[in-house]
């Protein structure tokens, strides 16, 4: 896949009081103060005030789960169950940080119950933004419809959960009334799969497919790349393989200078991981998540995991995704606090 078959999402946000001039990244996970197999949970914070919740997963206890404060966008890289949230966390630390406890999410997620919730706006590609309009829609009881647009512009906050009406190639902004800048969020291609969990289904959509263990699958699977306004350019990989667009796009085009990666081994091992931070995306620094395994022990990184293994390939700083711990960086893509 070239880069014109991305999809272009600029999405130019309310622009809120303005704080420091730092992004704020909050990982949300099973277990406070850790790094643990299930999570997945990522809240941006621009300095303008918008916050962006990136693939919900299995590790909030639900749409009022209280660590998420304020969401104004939320996002899913593709439709597999801990991203997606086909189960929600029983309580914060509950279970243990290689295997939480979760409870069933079904029939929502808890990608809808957040954007429900939250009134949020559901920035995804068209095919996982419907199915997740309807099921804001089955919570909330009335349509989801398509952000409203004014000469290409949608105002945000948004009064009630909208989903940007865009498909591969298409182009959406979104921007506050007086606002001069905003966050503009590309979708950009990632080498995986995007089968939407049975549990999610209606019953006669699930009974049909059930029968040849098969689901539908919701599009292509996807990665984002994050602009915000002090110059900060992010690339949340998603689940993915390695591929020759974390350098034509991720890299040359979009400049990435922070990499959140997924460095579960589903996708990658050590050493493809390492080879697509150290030498496709080439970023300032990188933020391991989705690592399936407990990498912590109160709060440091185990010396014998894979986690452990992948940070002595790197040539960039490699901070954890630890939950709960606010990390903060400069336009550079340098972590300046709580890393």
């Amino acid at each position: 896949m070239n880069i014109a078959h991305a999809v272009a999402l600029a999405f130019l946000l309310a622009a809120l009081p303005a704080g420091a001039e730092n992004v704020k990244i909050t990982p949300v996970g099973s277990h406070p103060g850790e790094l643990c197999a299930n999570d997945r949970a990522t809240i941006f914070e621009d300095p303008t005030g918008v916050r962006i919740l990136y693939d919900a997963g299995g590790t909030l206890t639900g749409g009022d789960d209280k660590r998420l404060g304020a969401i104004h966008v939320v996002l899913l890289s593709h439709a597999h169950g801990d991203h997606i949230g086909d189960q929600k966390l029983k309580a914060v630390g509950a279970g243990e940080c290689g295997n939480s406890a979760r409870v069933p999410a079904a029939p929502n997620s808890t990608t809808a119950e957040v954007a429900a919730a939250k009134n949020a706006a559901i920035v995804m590609t068209s095919d996982m933004g419907s199915f997740i309009g309807r099921k804001v829609q089955e919570i909330r009881g009335k349509p989801v419809a398509a952000c409203a647009q004014t000469a290409g512009v949608t105002n945000l906050p948004v009064e009630y959960p909208c989903r940007s009406n865009t498909h591969l190639g298409g182009t959406f902004i979104g921007k506050a009334p007086k606002a001069e800048q905003g966050v503009e969020i590309t979708i950009v291609f990632a080498s995986h799969a995007n089968n939407v969990p049975l549990s999610l289904l209606s019953e006669p959509h699930r009974s049909h497919l059930a029968a040849d263990d098969t689901s539908i699958i919701l599009g292509p699977p996807t990665g984002y790349v994050v602009k915000f306004t002090n110059g900060l350019v992010a690339y949340l990989s998603g689940d993915t393989g390695i591929h020759s667009e974390m350098t034509t796009v991720v890299h040359d085009f979009h400049k990435a200078n922070l990499a959140v990666f997924n460095s579960g081994p589903s996708a990658v091992n050590a050493p493809s991981a390492a080879h697509a931070i150290n030498d496709l995306v080439r970023p300032a620094s990188v933020i391991l998540t989705h690592v399936n395994e407990a990498a912590t022990e109160n709060g440091k990184l185990k010396p014998a995991s894979r986690t452990a293994a992948l940070i002595k390939q790197l040539k960039v700083p490699a901070h954890l995704a630890i939950s709960g711990r606010i990390m903060e960086f400069d336009g550079k893509g340098k972590c300046v606090a709580g890393c």
